[in-house]
């Protein structure tokens, strides 16, 4: 299962069925759980831990160091979850001490060629990452979201759950739960409608996100106004009650 040309460092950890293809090199401090498939020429760096039944494909780099000038040589940490599909040319960095020491990947994420996620990011679960996205350092990428090919992200922004950006957008707000933005910088056009369908959310619930939606971007009110508005909604629907939440706590401000 593993490569007579891959170099794998005495002080890594493989489990068990890891397949590690040729040429790849696989440092120390590096875990890597069972099932999990290497393609070859991937360089993966620790300290880095690799959940199960992964499959990253040829040329990621995985657990280098951080592309940030604080940097000063200390052990963080990136941690990948299980099942998740990293292809061709993908870099993802560990974290830093002045954040929170870790870059996080959750499960079942499906993340496209040459997508870059820096230092101290936070992604959930079953997310897509199409082509060229690329993550600046400390962003919060929820469950569910999509992420159109080039789109980039700028620090400490958060992405919200069932988000979706198109083609090429350029955020550098907060993009609340369910909503699609587009654009250089990225401004909000609608609901994730199509994402909402495949998820199952009911037609209830689907109307009562874009009462949400209007009353957040159409009413003309201010931020705080809208969320005293969408108080009752909150108490009726528990994803509008998670829209109001995350307005309420974001630091950046929201795509508006």
């Amino acid at each position: 299962m593993i490569h007579p040309t891959a170099i794998i460092d005495a002080k890594a950890s493989i489990g068990a069925n890891v397949t590690i293809g040729p040429y790849s090199v696989i440092g120390p401090d590096v875990e890597i759980d069972e099932g999990t498939w290497i393609g070859p020429h991937v360089v993966i760096n620790g300290p880095t831990r690799i959940g199960k039944d992964n499959k990253i494909y040829q040329f990621a780099s995985l657990g280098e160091i951080p592309q940030d000038k604080k940097y000063g040589g200390e052990p963080t940490i990136l941690e990948i979850g299980d099942r998740n599909t990293i292809r061709e040319c993908c870099t993802l960095n560990r974290g830093t001490v002045q954040d929170r020491n870790a870059t996080t990947i959750g499960n079942d994420n499906w993340i496209m060629a040459y997508v870059h996620i820096a230092h101290d990011c936070v992604v959930g679960n079953n997310t897509i990452f199409a082509n060229n996205t690329s993550l600046a350092g400390h962003v919060i990428v929820d469950d569910y979201v999509v992420l159109g090919g080039f789109t980039l992200i700028l620090q400490f922004c958060r992405v919200g759950i069932h988000a979706f950006t198109s083609f090429a957008s350029m955020v550098q707000k907060d993009i609340p739960p369910f909503v699609t933005v587009s654009g250089h910088w990225a401004k909000p056009y609608g609901l994730n409608t199509e994402g909402m369908k495949r998820r199952g959310i009911p037609k209830e619930t689907s109307e009562a996100l874009r009462r949400a939606y209007k009353i957040i971007y159409r009413s003309g009110l201010r931020v705080e106004e809208a969320l005293e508005e969408l108080a009752p909604m909150a108490q009726q629907f528990p994803e509008i009650q998670a829209m109001v939440n995350f307005i309420g706590q974001s630091q950046r401000g929201i795509v508006r």
